[in-house]
């Protein structure tokens, strides 16, 4: 081909020397300079929160004073007056959020807390403006407790149909008016919470705007208490509308064996169709938040040395059940994955092929859980310098009573995602294109495939092999081909307001020829000069966190990893999953910035250090037949 002669800013050579073999049949796609020309696979991970409560809930906001345009202005990244009078943003804004107030009594409590006539001319509602409002902080927290307490019952304590529906209009109004394509997108949604100890909730998420959502109001536990009617009245919803929904359970750990069960909510067994429509219907688990991380636990996983993390074990949600060691294998978001390969085996549908998110559910208005910026669960244990052993969850027996430092400043939500829009982001979370963090923005891509090799982890473009050869994080693979094992590309490059990385990890869940699921976590690829010893283990990372100043050195760990890893265990007649989990080096808690800024010494049960992680959706093998 001739070159180009360019003079005074004019192509000298025709453009038939240029391009000889352009006659109408030359492929153009070979005669293109950029690379990323053409290009239809997301390209950018958007961070956010599904799972935000506000004054609006009817427990946050015994405490809560902010209400739901602080909280979007807050995501938004603007600057915010706390309840408390406290000065609050965030390092970076959030590209999405889902405020999810709690269904029940829906905007009852700013309704309450302003002196509506309605609500005050009920006996009840009197009574509880009047301890609300009397400045004496025992009462308002005995109050808020009845009020929590009372949403037991089979019917709410004050009935108001056009408070809820109002309050509900007014919020799909003001996500409407707070969203904005490109920038910022305010996903609407609520959440059911079948109150009691044992936790099932949900947060429901809408793709369209205020005129699909304000088609109904929220599904609440007065509706029904079962988990399986929010399923149902979704699909009713869906077919009478047009409109689409999706639900997002979280808190495993909390539910004493109840989340990932085999059988119904009644105790029948699991039919087919149920699974289905859980299957549909709940696409993604939220698998760490505030009240502590789900993935595993050391009673599920002996071998996993990273399995005990941020780890609420001792009883169920309001603590008046104990937890016992049978109920974990219900509980935790790795067992139920592996629960799925043999319920998928046995009914013809996995109910438990879903991915992985992380989220806040803090009650506070603030999407804010970076560790040196944490704003607690609720707004009765905001920064100040005694919140660690403050109470955040009462409990009747007081060794179930939950402290302040047993809060985990967590999660957030990556999404995978062609554009910032509310279409863009759910339909993302619908194909699993999702990972869950600890907090930290980490960047992390996750493949499966047949054919990686290792000269696509030399690429600065990894997702242009993976999306070509392989699957992402939610995906699936099927039929091996003969004599071939699945390879996965995985990538990840540091938070930079963060730690570095220590290694990334593999998780296999697998089952058996005699119907048993088993697991095993491979270290794929790692920092420094570390080797497995005698037990495959890696040692540990090593430790440059300084407590006393709340700081830490990147020396060790490594900014970016990547690597191709072929299963050596493989089976092809064995259904499996695997995902990626990403740790960090030790970093500084967001109680050693507590105990550096307000100068108090903490008791040695205390934790000082974390190592932040991702979990990635998985990826799932399924054989021929």
């Amino acid at each position: 081909m001739a070159a180009l002669l360019v003079t005074g800013g004019c192509v000298s050579s025709t453009l038939a020397d240029q391009l000889p073999t352009m006659d109408g049949t030359a492929d153009l796609a070979k005669l293109q300079f950029s690379p990323y020309v053409g290009r239809d696979f997301p390209t950018k991970v958007y961070w956010g929160d599904t799972h935000l409560h506000t004054a609006v809930s009817v427990d946050a906001g015994t405490m809560n004073r902010i209400g739901q345009e602080d909280a979007f202005r807050f995501a938004r990244g603007e600057e915010v007056t706390t309840t408390h009078g406290l000065q609050a943003k965030l390092s970076r804004p959030l590209d999405f959020l889902v405020i999810a107030d709690h269904a029940e009594m829906y905007g009852l409590m700013p309704q309450l807390l302003s002196g509506d006539q309605d609500i005050l001319s009920t006996e009840t509602g009197k009574r509880w403006y009047g301890e609300l409002t009397s400045g004496d902080s025992d009462k308002v927290f005995a109050t808020a407790m009845e009020i929590v307490g009372s949403l037991s019952g089979d019917e709410p304590p004050i009935k108001s149909d056009k408070a809820v529906r109002d309050a509900w209009r007014n919020y799909t109004a003001l996500a409407d008016k707070y969203n904005d394509p490109g920038r910022f997108t305010a996903l609407i949604g609520y959440e059911w919470t079948a109150i009691g100890g044992d936790n099932l909730h949900r947060n429901v998420i809408f793709r369209g705007d205020s005129s699909d959502a304000n088609k109904t109001i929220p599904f609440s536990q007065f509706d029904s208490k079962n988990p399986e009617d929010v399923w149902k009245h979704l699909a009713e919803f869906e077919k009478e509308t047009g409109a689409e929904v999706l639900a997002i359970p979280h808190n495993g750990n909390l539910s004493n064996g109840r989340m990932f069960r085999v059988e119904t909510f009644d105790g029948q067994p699991l039919t087919k169709e149920l699974a289905a429509l859980r299957a549909q219907y709940e696409p993604l688990v939220e698998v760490t938040q505030i009240k502590g991380d789900s993935e595993t636990h050391p009673f599920l996983s002996p071998n996993d040395e990273f399995a005990d993390y941020e780890t609420w074990d001792k009883s169920n949600l309001n603590g008046t059940e104990a937890k016992t060691d049978d109920m974990f294998q219900w509980e935790y978001t790795r067992e139920a994955l592996k629960t799925g390969l043999r319920l998928g085996d046995k009914l013809g549908v996995n109910p438990y092929k879903f991915g992985m998110i992380g989220s806040t559910d803090a009650h506070t208005s603030l999407a804010a859980v970076e560790e040196e910026n944490f704003f607690g669960k609720h707004s009765g244990v905001e920064p100040e310098p005694h919140r660690w052993e403050h109470v955040v969850i009462e409990a009747p027996d007081p060794k179930f009573t939950i402290k302040g430092w047993q809060q985990a400043a967590g999660g957030y939500a990556g999404v995978w995602a062609k554009e910032n829009t509310r279409e863009a982001i759910f339909d993302a979370m619908k194909r699993k294109e999702t990972y869950a963090t600890t907090g930290p923005r980490m960047t992390v891509r996750f493949f499966g495939g047949w054919d990686f090799d290792e000269d696509d982890t030399k690429t600065r473009l990894p997702a242009a092999a993976g999306y070509s050869k392989g699957v992402p994080m939610g995906g699936d693979l099927s039929a091996a081909p003969d004599g071939k094992a699945p390879s996965f590309l995985v990538a990840a490059a540091k938070d930079p307001y963060s730690g570095n990385l220590d290694r990334i990890q593999i998780v296999k869940g697998w089952m058996n020829a005699d119907g048993k699921a088993e697991e095993k976590v491979y270290d794929v690829v790692w920092s420094d000069d570390r080797k497995p010893g005698a037990d495959g283990k890696l040692p540990p990372v090593g430790n440059t966190v300084d407590v006393e100043n709340a700081t830490w050195s990147n020396s060790i760990g490594e900014p970016e990893m990547i690597t191709v890893w072929t299963d050596p265990d493989f089976d092809p007649n064995q259904r499996a999953f695997y995902y990626a989990r990403v740790i960090e080096i030790p970093t500084p808690r967001w109680t050693a910035y507590e105990a550096k800024r307000f100068d108090v010494d903490m008791t040695d049960e205390v934790p000082m250090t974390t190592q932040e992680r991702a979990y990635t959706s998985p990826i799932w093998y399924t054989p021929k037949s």
